[in-house]
């Protein structure tokens, strides 16, 4: 399967990977990257920078939601390979090193094995190198609240739950939210379509994630870009009702 590359706004490109997104954002030659996918989603990442026009020597950073392997998958080869900072927030950085790790386990999987679609999702998760540990060496934090002086601005939001350290990134003059795993549109283990929370056994503190929409509910915005499933165009504020009434 090839990414799939999609144009949001001016400078702004969500990628749809192996059951998995990142998001591209450019300004001139330089590009953010906010996530990398799948160990096995490196090839499609790099064909994703190139159909932007750039490469990986033009990432001025990789920008991590969580620490995930579905979404750390390339950051430490871009910044061994090309010297490229790998940015978190503070909570995640020893995550991304792999002094702990926030992440469904076997065991998990086996109890809700009865859920459809969660065995064909996890022999894929197989297949794409997700069982991989792909720790970030030397991650570094960046100060949440304020837009980062970074391709397209992005203003780093921490909302906690899917892992301690989880953030969503608001693009405001763009009224785009980059959701990571907070909030997604679709999952292979899910039959649902449309704004929801994940599966409660992938949070790491579910009742934290449920919390932390309220955060997500106060950014402007009229375009979702999550961590899966496809683009949500409309009010956030809606989505994240959507949501709520789901989990709830």
């Amino acid at each position: 399967m090839r990414a799939q590359l999609q144009h949001v706004a001016d400078g702004v490109h969500l990628v749809r990977g192996h059951h998995v997104n990142w998001v591209i954002l450019k300004d001139g030659d330089a590009v953010t990257l906010i996530d990398t996918g799948y160990p096995g989603d490196r090839e499609g990442l790099l064909e994703s920078l190139a159909a932007v026009g750039s490469s990986p020597e033009a990432v001025a950073a990789v920008l991590i939601t969580h620490a995930h392997n579905d979404h750390l998958g390339s950051a430490e080869y871009l910044r061994a390979a090309h010297g490229t900072p790998v940015l978190l927030h503070p909570a995640e950085v020893p995550h991304a090193r792999r002094d702990f790790l926030q992440q469904c386990s076997i065991g998990d999987v086996v109890r809700n094995a009865w859920r459809p679609g969660v065995v064909p999702w996890a022999a894929h998760v197989i297949k794409v190198g997700g069982i991989e540990q792909h720790p970030v060496v030397k991650p570094e934090p960046f100060a949440a609240g304020d837009a980062l002086d970074l391709p397209g601005r992005p203003v780093p939001v921490h909302t906690p739950g899917h892992t301690d350290g989880h953030c969503v990134y608001h693009l405001p003059e763009a009224g785009v939210v980059i959701s990571g795993d907070a909030l997604v549109t679709g999952h292979a283990t899910s039959r649902v379509r449309g704004p929801q929370m994940l599966h409660g056994f992938f949070h790491h503190e579910t009742e934290r994630a449920v919390t932390s929409l309220d955060l997500i509910a106060g950014l402007e915005g009229d375009v979702l870009l999550p961590g899966h499933g496809p683009l949500y165009e409309g009010p956030v504020r809606a989505a994240v009702e959507r949501a709520r009434d789901r989990a709830s």
